[in-house]
């Protein structure tokens, strides 16, 4: 009873992995770009990923009782994320779901937690790809995740808690939208107006929608993160909050 909300999000992730279907999303999709670009980004993401997963061993190995949360944080993430709605431009945005584990657990965490949600997104649901999975997980994973940690350490002290809560969650579901604009901005530079006007016209792409999604992201973490007080208290406790991890 006391981790029902754990087994609700999982069983609203398995219903989305079975109902969605593939669409032109903030993930930037399979074979979109070129080879060298897509091994950049996997070189860059290398670091993160290392100093992710000693973490994430050592938080399993000294603090076996957060493992769940740890689920959690992961099937918020896949569930958000995983949530493809239309634009008025013609394209798709939807929420990024790494604000809450960023707090909880810190930025590098969340860099092999928002991967592997990447990974299961490609292989089941043809959201995002593998070639531009290194690209996807440095803005949705990487940049997301550092974004929310340094507004939550930033503020922490000095707001009110829903307050720093919600600017975490929405600021970096913004800035995982403005660096894809900027990576295909780099990639595919306008013929007249170059990169300024590129990055102009992706970022225009995704602002209609992407802005009240964030807000809606926001609001939606405050509650969980109020809801988590209450419900998973001891791990709450063991993560020694306030102040979530560096």
């Amino acid at each position: 009873m006391k981790h029902r909300w754990f087994i609700g999000v999982l069983g609203a992730a398995l219903l989305i992995a079975l109902e969605a279907r593939p669409a032109y999303a903030m993930h930037i999709m399979e074979g979109f770009l070129p080879p060298l670009w897509a091994l950049f980004w996997f070189v860059v993401m290398i670091p993160f990923w290392v100093i992710g997963f000693r973490r994430i061993q050592r938080i399993v190995r000294s603090q076996p009782e957060l493992r769940l949360l740890l689920g959690f944080a992961a099937a918020f993430t896949f569930v958000l994320s995983a949530l493809k709605l239309p634009s008025v431009t013609g394209s798709s945005s939807h929420p990024t779901g790494t604000g809450l584990g960023a707090i909880l657990f810190g930025p590098w965490v969340m860099s092999v937690l928002g991967t592997i949600v990447l990974l299961f997104q490609a292989l089941l649901i043809a959201h995002g790809g593998l070639t531009t999975l290194g690209a996807n997980a440095f803005s949705m994973a990487v940049v997301g995740p550092f974004v929310a940690w340094l507004i939550w350490r930033g503020l922490v002290e000095r707001a009110p808690f829903w307050l720093t809560v919600f600017l975490a969650a929405v600021l970096a579901d913004l800035a995982t939208y403005v660096v894809t604009s900027l990576q295909l901005a780099v990639v595919y530079p306008d013929p007249v107006g170059g990169f300024v006007a590129s990055f102009a016209k992706f970022g225009t792409i995704f602002a209609v929608t992407q802005i009240p999604l964030a807000i809606s992201e926001g609001i939606l973490t405050v509650l969980i993160m109020n809801a988590l007080q209450t419900s998973a208290a001891s791990e709450m406790q063991a993560l020694m909050f306030k102040g979530g991890r560096s």
